[in-house]
């Protein structure tokens, strides 16, 4: 494990207005050394040429993780493309958004701590509940509303300040250090009891079973969770379809 895994972090966050001067931050973190999965950022109005169709709802999101209506950074040409596990989700009061990298598997909660409760209340809400001072949650959720663009890197806390100046250096505004509790790489296999309760109730023992091995194997190959996740809710959706309850244990013909 890297001396940057083991040192205790921080989270330096900051709104952007433009998405040119976000880009070119991001790339003078990576050339600073912060690796792309420590690099979250979340917006509504990313500019692309993909299609994206589909919108998901939020209870859709808490069953299907990054199957529906997920993209990769492929799709979305240099920005996106330098960051870890692009999807799609839906969060009230700003409706569908673009996020990448932990904040946004912080998010979509499906293994670790879920935040569904919160996020029902708005990005805000979801922010506080990782440990965001009330005060600049509330502000980076307005931004993110107007059309700016929230970052957050996740840096060992002696860089913090080395960081905090490049963000400001960049064009950031409303520039913050935080203790957030964003998901890692999780270590060893996933089991059925790791797995986020909210996700396990609605999976059958079977489907878990199963999510578990895909999530598992795609782990095995890729070492990225975020990738894994998304190949676990396939393998699932390929085999199962919801009951009644919405609850994948029906087998499919």
């Amino acid at each position: 494990m890297s001396a940057f895994a083991q040192a205790p972090k921080k989270c330096v966050s900051a709104a952007f207005k433009e998405e040119r001067k976000l880009q070119e931050c991001i790339q003078r973190l990576l050339n600073r050394g912060i690796p792309n999965d420590r690099i979250s950022i979340i917006g509504r109005n990313f500019q692309t040429e993909a299609k994206i169709t589909g919108f998901i709802t939020r209870k859709e999101v808490v069953l299907d993780g990054l199957t529906n209506g997920a993209i990769y950074g492929s799709l979305f040409g240099s920005l996106l493309g330098l960051l870890t596990g692009v999807g799609v989700l839906f969060i009230p009061f700003l409706g569908a958004v673009v996020a990448a990298g932990p904040l946004g598997a912080a998010l979509l909660g499906a293994t670790g701590g879920a935040l569904y409760g919160a996020l029902g209340a708005g990005l805000g809400s979801a922010l506080i509940a990782l440990g965001m001072p009330q005060e600049k949650a509330a502000i980076y959720q307005t931004r993110v509303q107007a059309g700016e663009f929230l970052l957050v890197v996740q840096v060992p806390e002696e860089k913090s300040g080395e960081i905090y100046l490049l963000l400001q250096s960049a064009g950031g505004e409303e520039v913050s250090i935080a203790d957030l509790n964003l998901p890692g790489e999780p270590e060893g296999d996933l089991t059925p009891e790791s797995i986020s309760p909210e996700i396990r109730a609605d999976l059958s023992e079977e489907a878990q079973q199963t999510f578990v091995e895909a999530y598992n194997q795609a782990k095995q190959e890729s070492n990225n969770s975020t990738y894994a996740l998304l190949k676990a809710w396939e393998k699932v959706k390929q085999i199962f379809t919801r009951d009644e309850k919405g609850i994948f244990s029906k087998r499919k013909p």
